[in-house]
């Protein structure tokens, strides 16, 4: 009783507390509470007794019903009946509601027909014991329909704490009772005004995917009830949700099937096609029309492979979804673009073809379909273009529904992509052309609001702009030549950028290409100085056009450098961000790499001049300046020499232009590695450095090594490790530079080691985690020779092993990969390295595999299973039967409250498979049930971890 007076007093509290520390620290209690033992009584009690207000009956209806899905072991076995029967008893009091109260109750008796076997109910199961229950006390049918509603849902509730086992049975009991469930759902049917709850629970039990013939169903009372409501004046919901999951059913499966279910399909499709009138009746309720068009939708998405068919009915369906597509309203038009895009897939797919045989048939039948549907997806553009169109108050529009605007725009561009398809690109793009001409026109009106059909022709032009040849020349010029005579609008001309951009490699291949390139760089220039957004555009389109047109650029080097040059120094009206100038640093690199060697390196040099001047400036004031800039100050140009490095492909040059610049980025190095930030952008600028120059840089890589090295044992900047990676990859296994990478690995990976010494040293330095086992998987690969013998092999082994249950997911991910490499060693063709490996990693297999087997099992999230998997099975195909003797010790540790012999077995067969050579795709299922098995509910999961103790390694610094 005093438990019952705290629930209540910490729940008045948390509604009606003025206080929200009082509320939280309430809400705080509650949570706990509901974990406890106690729970179960108390909660049931307070359902049970009369003076409950709303508050406690919610509240302890949900504790009743997460007790029952996830903590149902808590209780003794002979604790099923009388739980069965108090929360029957709940079921008749609350017959009439509160509904939320009574959803929670019957979802409470689902959970536990999943979790108890149909024997327990009595022959026949949850389903007949609930027949059984409806006939005896008539008056409380509205309550026990609902738990008939709910009961089908539970087979897909993973919150449930069942079995895998167990849940496939429960689905097979409750399939193997549909004809029962049928006849009860049937002769409810005769009470009026339960006819709605009757078709909500039909709806449900069909998404079972029973088996029933469609020729049984096409007769059956609850269908020709859910039809009838069709065509009545108030469209039922439950009615629609029942007409809805028999489309799904009829077409569940593959196409083969669907002549079973032909006499379904056959009662079902008239119906309603009757209802497409209904789409443009202005006087129909838009909740009706949308339920209307869902169908519609429905029908297209389920029928599609016999609607590609092309046959006169199937026509009949595709025109009505036409209708569909034309509503004004969006979420009832873009109901349809999912079919669009299935049927397009349909039509042009060599796989929708395979039963036509050979090659010439395939191409005949192809072409027939092509050629009824053509004139449907010229429809379709029409139809969904305008949609893209900005509104009038756009400058209005508050945040989210701007976000939701660019999204109906990314949507109507996939459908046009799908009309491209199906069309040709251009095709569609002499239709959308047409209202381009049309919209331009328009333009020369002063109405300041009409430069947006223009925008929104453009805004599709360009989304099609991969599927139109480069070669068109009939269109594509007259389009170029009108971009530069529209108005200077910001949004108008921010899409005229990025179409420009988009239609980069038509401007290269064309013919006419040389001659539009100056008027299109000046269109970019306007965009550059009209406001942010259209900058962003023009840079962009900048590198587009730099990258596919580099060759035609070369002659306009000069003009180029001078945009260039205004972007880098800020000079001038123009309006790029010194984010978006990286654009212009990539392009212009771009077009560098298409000059000669000499030319090259003259260019290089002009390129490198305005960024390395402000840093050049800085340096020359003195470290004390140097060091105390803001990081900023320094990346924005560090930046700009990564992108030059990175695209400049001209070797030499790039090495003579790193050698040149290493004073000043030494100086950085060494005055600021405290400075994550500015570490991150140097070491990325000569990360690209190192990959572009090679075996050209000479002797800056080795004073760019001796840097890092000397500079991570005082600052731990985990960029070191990644600029070390990419150095391994280039000069991992070049003799010449074998004791310089010798001594950079020893030193990285001991002082690493050093610091990773536990679980929670991982925790709070994962990014330092993540690059050393990335760098070490890298030293495998690239320069094994070095790594496997030398004594920190053995030392990061051990660190992995306190790592891999780290929670930061790229941490782990980067040490289960380097142990999967490790195991995976044998793919290597040195003996050596593998008889040093098994020297270090059989004395440790046993507790490897049982950590694995706790991250498996809920050490790590299971989002993260399929890497823990693949690193397990690998374990297992290196070292076999050993392997499976690991296991087995491990396996054994967790008690059989948690895992059965049953599932224990499985889980070894798997392994043993894997060990035998099985493919390891077809092992994850058993792996994954083990893993569902002890993450069932949060006691098992604590039980399982308790026993495995994965976190109890940790390494001793080496002095």
């Amino acid at each position: 009783m005093e438990l019952q007076n705290t629930v209540k007093e910490a729940l008045n509290a948390l509604y009606h507390h003025p206080d929200d520390a009082f509320r939280m620290q309430a809400d705080r209690w509650l949570q706990d509470f509901q974990r406890t033992l106690d729970a179960w009584q108390v909660a049931d009690n307070l359902l049970h007794e009369p003076t409950s207000n709303l508050e406690t009956l919610i509240f302890c209806s949900q504790t009743l019903r997460s007790k029952v899905q996830r903590d149902f072991e808590e209780l003794p076995s002979e604790a099923f009946r009388s739980l069965r029967d108090s929360l029957n008893n709940l079921l008749r009091k609350f017959h009439k509601g509160p509904p939320k109260v009574r959803t929670q109750v019957s979802i409470a008796v689902a959970a536990l027909a999943v979790h108890v076997s149909a024997d327990d109910w009595g022959e026949g199961g949850i389903v007949n014991w609930l027949r059984n229950e409806m006939n005896s006390h008539p008056e409380y049918v509205p309550g026990f329909l609902e738990l008939l509603t709910v009961l089908p849902e539970e087979v897909y509730n993973y919150k449930i704490a069942a079995r895998p086992d167990r849940r496939r049975q429960f689905e097979k009991e409750l399939t193997s009772q549909m004809e029962v469930t049928l006849n009860i759902l049937t002769a409810c049917l005769n009470i009026n005004e339960l006819k709605e709850q009757v078709l909500e629970a039909f709806a449900s039990w069909l998404r079972l995917k029973h088996g029933i013939p469609g020729s049984m169903l096409a007769s059956h009372p609850l269908v020709l009830t859910a039809l009838a409501s069709l065509n009545s004046e108030l469209l039922s919901e439950a009615s629609v949700n029942v007409i809805s999951e028999l489309i799904h059913y009829s077409a569940a499966g593959s196409s083969s099937g669907l002549p079973a279910h032909m006499p379904l399909i056959q009662v079902i499709v008239p119906q309603v096609m009757s209802l497409k009138a209904q789409l443009r009746d202005s006087s129909k309720d838009e909740e009706d029309v949308k339920a209307i068009a869902r169908l519609f939708a429905d029908m297209g998405d389920s029928y599609v492979e016999l609607i590609a068919t092309g046959s006169d009915e199937s026509m009949l369906i595709v025109h009505a979804l036409l209708e569909v597509t034309s509503h004004p309203e969006y979420d009832i038009a873009s109901m349809t673009f999912n079919f669009w895009h299935s049927l397009q897939l349909n039509l042009t797919k060599r796989d929708a073809y395979i039963s036509f045989g050979n090659d010439a048939s395939i191409e005949a039948e192809r072409k027939r379909r092509l050629q009824i549907f053509c004139p449907v997806y010229e429809s379709l553009v029409s139809l969904v273009s305008f949609r893209v169109q900005y509104p009038n108050d756009y400058q209005d529009l508050s945040y989210e529904d701007l976000k939701e605007f660019k999204q109906t725009r990314y949507a109507v561009a996939d459908v046009l992509i799908d009309a491209a398809l199906v069309l040709g690109g251009d095709m569609t793009l002499k239709i959308l052309y047409v209202r381009l001409v049309e919209a331009v026109t328009s333009c020369g009106n002063s109405e300041p609001s009409e430069w947006r059909p223009a925008e929104a022709s453009l805004f599709c032009i360009r989304a099609i702009s991969n599927y139109v040849s480069v070669g068109e020349a009939e269109i594509m010029p007259q389009v170029m030549g009108l971009l530069p005579k529209l108005p200077q609008q910001a949004q108008l001309l921010q899409t005229v950028c990025y179409t420009v951009g988009a239609y980069s490699k038509w401007l290269d291949a064309s013919s006419s290409g040389q001659s539009i390139l100056p008027s299109v760089i000046d269109i970019l220039m306007s965009g550059m100085s009209s406001s942010e957004d259209s900058a962003a555009a023009a840079a962009l389109a900048f590198r587009h056009i730099c990258a596919d047109c580099r060759r035609k650029l070369c002659g306009f080097l000069d003009g180029l450098f001078h945009i260039y040059n205004m972007t880098v120094n800020g000079e001038g009206s123009l309006k790029v961000t010194a984010e978006d100038s990286l654009h212009l640093v990539e392009a212009l690199s771009m077009v560098i790499t298409e000059l000669v060697p000499d030319q090259a390196k003259r260019a290089l040099e002009a390129l490198c001049l305005p960024v390395v001047a402000p840093l050049q400036e800085i340096v020359n004031q003195g470290l004390e300046v140097l060091n105390k800039k803001p990081s900023n100050d320094l990346t924005v140009h560090i930046d700009r020499f990564a992108y030059i490095f990175r695209y400049v492909n001209h070797p030499e040059a790039v090495a003579d232009a790193i050698q040149r610049l290493w004073p000043i980025f030494k100086a950085i190095f060494d005055t600021r590695a405290w400075d994550m930030r500015t570490m991150e952008s140097l070491c990325r600028a000569c990360k690209y450095a190192v990959r572009t120059s090679g075996r050209y840089m000479g002797v800056t890589i080795g004073a760019m090594l001796e840097e890092i090295q000397g500079l991570y044992k005082q600052h731990h900047q985990p960029c070191f490790l990644y600029l070390s990676s990419e150095v391994i990859k280039i000069f991992g296994s070049d003799p010449s530079c074998a004791s310089y990478l010798q001594n950079l690995i020893e030193a990285l990976f001991m002082h690493t080691t050093r610091l990773l010494t536990n679980i929670q040293e991982f925790t709070a330095r994962p990014d330092i985690a993540d690059d050393c086992f990335l760098l070490a998987s890298r030293c495998i690969r690239y320069c094994p020779q070095l790594f496997i013998p030398s004594s920190v092999f053995t030392a990061l082994i051990d660190c992995s092993m306190v790592g891999i249950t780290v929670q930061h997911r790229e941490a782990s991910n980067s040490i289960l990969t380097f142990l999967a490499d490790v195991f995976d060693l044998a793919n290597l063709s040195e003996r050596e390295y593998i008889s040093r490996r098994d020297a270090i990693v059989i004395p440790r297999g046993c507790v490897i595999l049982r950590i694995l087997l706790a991250a498996l099992t809920g050490a790590l999230p299971s989002s993260r299973l399929e890497p823990v998997t693949y690193t397990l099975l690998s374990l297992t195909r290196a070292y076999r039967a050993q392997a499976l003797e690991w296991a087995k010790e491990s396996v054994s540790l967790i008690p059989s409250t948690a895992v059965t012999e049953k599932e224990r077995s499985r889980f070894l067969k798997a392994l043993s498979d894997a060990a035998s050579g099985c493919d390891l795709n077809t092992l994850a299922v058993p792996i994954e049930e083990l893993s569902d098995v002890c993450r069932r509910n949060r006691n098992v999961q604590e039980i399982v971890q308790g026993a495995l103790r994965p976190l109890e390694l940790n390494l001793l610094p080496v002095s």
